[in-house]
């Protein structure tokens, strides 16, 4: 065993408190945590070289299974409301009965970076039942040199142990499942759960808490540039295409999903993707079709054929298939994970009534109004008793991992965008010609198109019309792309049943925004839809 193999668990685990281990494999390799995810009975090894594993019960996030440490630190800074509340004595047990659990066993170790700017970057320390997850948070997060990892000291530390059943009486918690934050020391539980996502959304929740500290926007988003160092961020809730769009063969991608936004520009948190399987093809979306035939990706809950082919339309274990690997698998992914300042913002919103147009341009207090409104919609048969499209608002497109109050955020978001004049889009890529189940998905090559204007400026020349519903701005006519999809009232074959659904829509959004009036000036508060009883 390599010097960054097994290691006497005096280095880093007793002084942590885990005591009495079987064995501790410290920072393996890919290669050598394939040969002890398959020898443990993990998972298997699919054609084409990716290592397929399951989940089990939870094949997606528990959010109300998470609880943030309520102390004098966080008292006042964390969002309550969004957030359950642990004391300091369930966790201190929780922690100790996890210690305790842990003895015996065999745990792996990644040493790893959170943030790809030196100057804002956490050092994370992960201790993990199960080789396969210490693979995943090993593809996911950003890799030190073997050089570093001599000098490593760590600030942030998650235990992960799937097998140990959390008691709600004893740990203050609600089920045998618990993701629990102590972000004042820095220390995340995780147990009863072997979905690998919690891990790295963990971190991106600590990197939230802490970072508007230091004057830096943590932005659930993806990123790419252009040859001419255009950066653009993609705001957007899973299923709205944030990282299709993002892994655009003409730019070069800065990360898939969790950016912070700084005084030196933007930088990736992550230094791999997480990108849902479900329906992927290799003529759709090739560059990530194509991680998935490769050594050193992980599919998780990917249903595989007797040749152990992954098929991708099946989603009999769930529909959020997901896979990870490296960014640099990415043929045009950027290799130091930071771009300079953004000149486009675009937010992803999948409107399943069929209401909003395919892009639009925001001004300054829209976009504000539309980050902490953080629309998308369910479509009918996603969640048992959804018969019908469900509008979902999520506010800063990321509400589960935001523990401070949206205000802050999007006051930070705010300064940033006038200090840098930000041109600001909200892209619908969801239906068109009708709500879920009449109408179509829009399609993907027109909303590629209409990035690319965006993107490149030409779109700022096109001639725009006033929305009559959301007061934003959008394109008549953009070349390339068919006219009539640009007035979704025209795409339906009834004019008369879109009024009835737009006026629905915009009464959820000024529903939802009432939480937000209170933190808002006027221009912020008054830039959303115009409700009939407002214009009245």
């Amino acid at each position: 065993m390599n010097e960054f193999g097994l290691r006497n668990s005096a280095f880093g685990c007793d002084t942590f408190g885990l005591k009495g281990l079987n064995s501790v494999y410290w920072n393996l390799t890919e290669a050598e945590l394939y040969e002890h995810a398959i020898r443990n009975g993990e998972a298997q090894i699919a054609a084409g070289g990716a290592l397929c594993a399951e989940t089990g019960a939870h094949t997606g996030r528990s959010p109300k299974d998470k609880f943030v440490v309520r102390d004098t630190k966080t008292e006042d800074t964390i969002w309550w409301d969004n957030s359950g509340a642990m004391s300091p004595e369930n966790f201190n047990v929780l922690l100790q009965d996890m210690l305790a659990h842990a003895e015996g066993m065999d745990l792996y170790v990644q040493d790893l970076y959170g943030g790809a700017d030196p100057a804002h970057q956490l050092n994370v320390r992960v201790y993990n039942e199960l080789a396969w997850h210490n693979h995943f948070i090993r593809n996911m997060l950003l890799r030190p040199s073997r050089e570093d990892l001599n000098s490593f000291e760590s600030e942030m530390t998650i235990i992960d142990l799937p097998s140990f059943k959390a008691d709600p009486e004893r740990h203050g918690c609600r089920s045998e499942t618990v993701i629990a934050c102590d972000l004042t020391n820095k220390i995340v539980l995780i147990a009863g759960t072997a979905y690998a996502g919690e891990m790295k959304k963990s971190v991106f929740s600590m990197l939230n808490y802490m970072l508007p500290e230091d004057g830096v926007m943590p932005m659930h988003c993806s990123a790419n540039v252009g040859d001419n160092d255009d950066a653009a961020v993609f705001f957007g809730l899973s299923g709205t295409g944030k990282t299709t769009l993002s892994a655009d063969p003409a730019r070069t991608l800065i990360g898939d999903d969790e950016h912070g936004w700084g005084p030196e520009g933007i930088f990736n948190f992550e230094g791999g993707c997480y990108a849902k399987t479900i329906r992927l093809s290799a003529e759709a979306e090739p560059e990530i079709f194509a991680t998935t035939q490769r050594f050193g990706t992980i599919l998780e809950n990917v249903v595989l054929d007797e040749a152990r082919v992954p098929d991708f339309d099946d989603g009999s274990k769930t529909e959020n298939t997901r896979c990870s690997y490296p960014i640099h698998f990415i043929p045009n992914a950027s290799e130091s994970g930071r771009a300079p300042n953004p000149k486009n913002i675009i937010m992803l919103t999948a409107d399943a009534f069929g209401v909003l147009p395919p892009i639009a341009k925001l001004s300054d207090a829209q976009a504000m109004y539309h980050f902490l409104s953080g629309y998308t919609a369910k479509v009918a048969g996603t969640e048992r008793g959804v018969t019908e499209p469900q509008a979902t608002f999520s506010t800063c497109f990321g509400a589960p991992f935001m523990p401070r109050h949206p205000s802050e955020y999007g006051a930070l978001l705010k300064d940033l965008i006038r200090e840098h004049s930000v041109d600001c889009w909200l892209v619908n890529t969801g239906w068109t010609g009708g709500a879920y189940g009449v109408g179509h998905r829009m399609p993907i090559k027109e909303t590629r198109a209409l990035l690319r204007a965006a993107l490149d400026g030409s779109l700022n020349t096109a001639e725009f019309r006033k929305d009559e519903n959301f007061g934003f701005m959008v394109p008549v006519a953009v070349p390339g792309v068919d006219t009539s999809i640009l007035d979704p009232r025209s795409t339906w074959s009834n004019p008369a049943e879109y009024d009835v659904q737009a006026s629905k829509l915009v009464d959820m959004f000024a529903a939802n925004f009432q939480i937000f009036q209170d933190h808002v000036d006027d221009l912020v508060l008054h830039a959303g839809p115009i409700t009939k009883i407002a214009a009245e």
